[in-house]
């Protein structure tokens, strides 16, 4: 059985924020990260403004053969290597953060 699986009482669902100089690769990397620990990217939503990137994505971490706080680890360990920020949230935190 998986124990590393989402915590008790929160969303199966993360949201992944990508923002930086826009560089080749780093959709690219971000899903292989996400693929990597079993994670199924459910939507994704990117734009390049002048230099700059910016992307959302929903990922499904249900079936993770890591736990959130590993794959947030190595999301920010990619980030650092790419030069942008890379953050994940459980989708219920991002919510109570966004509401209007």
């Amino acid at each position: 059985m998986n124990t590393h699986r989402a915590d008790h009482g929160q969303s199966k669902r993360i949201i992944v924020t990508v923002i930086g100089v826009d560089r080749v690769g780093i959709i690219a990397q971000v899903a292989t990260v996400l693929a990597q620990a079993n994670a199924n990217i459910v939507d994704i939503s990117q734009t390049t403004l002048q230099e700059f990137f910016t992307m959302i994505m929903m990922a499904d971490i249900g079936q993770a053969s890591v736990s959130f706080d590993e794959l947030k680890r190595r999301l920010n360990e990619l980030g650092d290597t790419l030069g942008v920020r890379v953050d994940a949230q459980h989708e219920d935190v991002f919510k109570f953060m966004h509401r209007v």
